[in-house]
C-alpha cells in the first residue's frame, strides 16, 4: 500500500466519524430545542397561574397563549430542521434516531400545546365557561 492510499483511507475514515459526530450533535440540538419548547410552555402556564387575575381578564390568557403557542412552534421548527439534517447525513458507526421519532415527539408537543391553549380559553376554574 502506498503512502497516498493510506492517507486517503484515513481521510475517508475521519470523514465517516465526523459525519457520525454531526448526527449526534444534531440529536442533542433537537433535544435542546424541545427543552426550550417545554420551557416556553411552562412559562405560559406559570404566567397564567401567577397573573390570572389581571384586568382585563383575557390579558393573562392571551400572554400565556403566546408563550404556549411559541413552544409548539419551536417543536415544529426543531423537527423540520432535524429531519432535513438527517436526510443529508448517513450514520456509519451507530444506529441513529429516525425521522418519524422526531416528528412524533414534536407533534405530541404541538398537540399538548393546542389542548392546553383550548383548556385555558374554554375552562374557567374547572367549569366549562358559558
Amino acid at each position: 500500500m502506498s503512502k497516498d492510499q493510506d492517507r486517503s483511507e484515513l481521510a475517508v475514515e475521519r470523514t465517516k466519524y465526523a459525519e457520525d459526530r454531526n448526527i449526534m450533535a444534531m440529536e442533542r440540538t433537537f433535544a435542546g430545542w424541545i427543552r426550550t419548547a417545554f420551557a416556553a410552555i411552562g412559562i405560559g402556564v406559570a404566567f397564567h397561574a401567577l397573573f390570572g387575575e389581571l384586568e382585563p381578564p383575557w390579558l393573562a390568557k392571551a400572554i400565556a397563549t403566546l408563550f404556549i403557542a411559541a413552544g409548539g412552534a419551536l417543536a415544529f421548527s426543531a423537527q423540520r430542521r432535524a429531519r432535513h439534517t438527517m436526510s443529508q447525513l448517513h450514520a456509519h458507526s451507530f444506529e441513529r434516531a429516525t425521522s418519524p421519532n422526531f416528528r412524533l415527539l414534536a407533534f405530541a408537543v404541538i398537540l399538548g400545546s393546542a389542548i392546553l391553549i383550548a383548556g385555558l380559553w374554554i375552562l374557567n376554574d374547572g367549569d366549562i365557561s358559558g
